[in-house]
């Protein structure tokens, strides 16, 4: 073969070789794609499963959540047994507290205290508040009206007790209802505070309503002062007559 041909063969040779190098690349790279887009199929496919077990959870917590109603160490003040532990409501609730000095009107707070409002959605269906005493008012940097015990000393209770809700950067503004307690954890039984103007305290009472109508009635009882002065029995006396749940 002459010098010249041969040149051109070699050249047509090195062509082919990068022919081919090109198409083993390209080959190669369409099956990185390939497993790439496998990958993201992969990933897509974890996601969805994660979904669906996520939304199984959901479903479940769509149930309702549960409410642990332990028994205290003191007896009831009035046996009605316990709250069912499933919330009969996880939404808004309306309440009224019909007393000797008018009626106080509120919204409760069955999603953010279901627990709380479980409990006295219940007493007051079971008719444990009637004709008891609102026996603690305080003023000055607390300015509360205390309910809830029907003895009246501030020590009964239901014979159950339940924890916290709804405290995280809980504030006591005027018209805010709460729960009482004792210092001890977990100490929610049935008395309550209403707000009747704005309050100073820790985040660790749990709000599980607010009031929207009968504020004036609060205010009138705070006027006359307690006894003792600033932290005591009203002395404009307030009896709770019943406390009516809208739709019960």
């Amino acid at each position: 073969m002459a010098g010249k041909d041969r040149k051109k063969e070699l050249a047509r040779q090195r062509y082919e070789r990068q022919q081919q190098r090109r198409a083993q690349e390209a080959a190669k790279a369409r099956r990185l794609k390939i497993i790439s887009s496998a990958a993201a199929v992969a990933v897509i496919a974890v996601g969805g499963a994660v979904f669906v077990v996520v939304s199984r959870d959901d479903e479940s917590t769509a149930a309702g959540p549960k409410c642990d109603y332990k028994s205290s160490q003191e007896a009831a003040s009035k046996d009605v047994g316990k709250p069912p532990a499933k919330p009969a409501s996880t939404g808004t609730v309306q309440a009224t507290v019909k007393t000797n000095q008018g009626d106080v009107e509120m919204q409760l707070y069955g999603a953010k205290a279901p627990c709380a409002v479980n409990s006295f959605t219940h007493l007051a269906q079971k008719n444990f508040y009637d004709k008891s005493p609102c026996h603690r008012l305080t003023s000055g940097g607390l300015n509360v009206l205390q309910c809830g015990d029907p003895t009246g000393k501030g020590t009964g209770g239901p014979g159950y007790q339940f924890a916290n809700e709804n405290t995280d950067g809980a504030m006591y503004t005027e018209g805010t209802l709460a729960m009482a307690h004792s210092k001890l954890p977990d100490s929610n039984g049935s008395q309550f505070f209403m707000v009747y103007k704005d309050s100073q305290l820790p985040p660790d009472y749990t709000v599980f309503g607010k009031i929207t109508k009968g504020l004036d009635v609060l205010k009138k009882v705070a006027a006359e002062g307690s006894d003792p002065k600033g932290d005591g029995k009203p002395k404009k006396q307030v009896e709770i007559q019943d406390v009516a749940i809208a739709g019960k």
